[in-house]
């Protein structure tokens, strides 16, 4: 894909309007590459260092060697999401980063976790229309296993997400959520 592209595609998606017309192609074609890097990634054994690389070159960005992830991985872009530093993802997770995930340093992702970025028209002859939102997790954060983050969030520094949780708005930093939606549950204990 060229850089023009690319950058056509991150402008449409940090506007959050509707994905139409020449924007489907690129959505199209992001999705081909992924598939093909994520095969890469699932379906053999890599080193950790191999397994940075490979994420490096979904994700069009250098990825700190402290970066874990074990395998399957799968999304359906790739190049919209950003980690920092000591990020580990377990198995089975699933992110929809077409509209942007930011994951911070120190953050904990469980296994089989979703993070979708993209929504549709409520209205039925509108339902094909789709809306990109980002997602933005803080430092520290641990989301645990089969939970999903939805279109829009932002999860504040040293929040925890509770397992099978569902969480539809923001997180404010230190609390604990858990349900279906989430609901702040407690502060995080000091340390």
């Amino acid at each position: 894909m060229q850089q023009s592209d690319l950058t056509k595609f991150f402008e449409c998606m940090k506007a959050g309007n509707v994905v139409k017309g020449d924007m489907l192609r690129l959505f199209n074609e992001l999705s081909q590459e992924a598939i093909k890097i994520t095969m890469e990634i699932n379906n053999k054994y890599h080193t950790p260092e191999e397994i940075v690389e490979l994420f490096s070159e979904l994700t069009g960005k250098k990825t700190d060697e402290s970066f874990r992830l074990f395998p399957p991985f799968y999304t359906d872009c790739g190049k919209n999401i950003t980690v920092g530093k000591n990020v580990f993802i377990n198995a089975c997770c699933k992110f929809q980063d077409q509209g942007g995930i930011t994951i911070g340093d120190g953050v904990l992702i469980g296994h089989n976790v979703t993070l979708a970025t993209l929504n549709h028209d409520e209205k039925p002859s509108k339902r094909q229309n789709i809306y990109p939102k980002p997602i933005k997790i803080g430092n520290n954060v641990w989301i645990g296993s089969n939970a999903t983050i939805l279109a829009g969030v932002t999860v504040g520094d040293g929040a925890i997400i509770g397992a099978n949780a569902v969480v539809t708005k923001d997180v404010p930093q230190n609390t604990i959520v858990a349900g279906v939606p989430a609901k702040v549950i407690r502060k995080v204990k000091a340390s």
